[in-house]
């Protein structure tokens, strides 16, 4: 069986993060090993006095028990991380237990309509950029791509813009990029992926539905 670890936030309402990584990941017949960074009441998008419990100390010792008995991993997969110092320590959690089987995916989670998440900032995405670079593979949507390049937010692109944005985000370091809920058809929105190492091109659009999905 496949395993895979989780690196993310549990919010305890919301849909989103572990709460939903767990099923699916578990669904598709791979056994899933969590590392929660932190604890909220709900996500930080759409909320307001959400409840936040850090757990940052309790990350490495988590990884040191898991070498001492040589746990190993197919895929490393991260999504919310709270602060800066839980980035450097995941960076170095890549290092520890990346083989040559492994892969690393890292959804740059930094905000979403052109705004930061609640205690993002520009020096956060800094070092979330340096994360990516040592991804396998990075899913950002718009909003995060643009932090990630540093270019003004836009909601829209051409193809051959997208696609040169999926290049750009490829220099950062790794392999494959994938931008997520981008939009440059009429009434459609999808993704875009970019092999770097076969240098195709790759894209799946479904009917835009005018709604927030967390």
């Amino acid at each position: 069986m496949k395993r895979i670890v989780t690196i993310q936030d549990i919010s305890c309402f919301g849909k989103c993060s572990l709460t939903v990584a767990l099923p699916v990941i578990s669904a598709m017949g791979i056994e899933a090993a969590i590392i929660p960074t932190a604890v909220l009441s709900t996500h930080t998008g759409g909320f307001k006095d959400f409840t936040f419990r850090g757990l940052t100390s309790d990350i490495t010792p988590s990884a040191n028990h898991w070498k001492s008995f040589d746990l190993k991993f197919n895929g490393i997969y991260t999504g919310y991380l709270g602060s800066k110092e839980q980035i450097n320590i995941v960076s170095s959690f890549f290092d520890s237990f990346k083989t040559s089987d492994t892969k690393i995916i890292v959804d740059p989670v930094l905000g979403d309509n052109g705004k930061f998440y609640t205690g993002f900032d520009k020096d956060f995405a800094d070092e979330m950029k340096k994360l990516a670079g040592k991804a396998d593979i990075i899913v950002p949507n718009l909003t995060e791509t643009s932090f990630l390049l540093n270019i003004p937010y836009r909601e829209t692109y051409a193809e051959d813009e997208a696609k040169e944005l999926l290049v750009r985000l490829c220099e950062l370091g790794c392999s494959t990029a994938v931008i997520t809920g981008i939009r440059y058809k009429d009434n459609l929105q999808g993704a875009m992926a970019y092999d770097s190492k076969s240098d195709n091109f790759y894209s799946s659009f479904s009917k835009h539905i005018n709604k927030s999905f967390h």
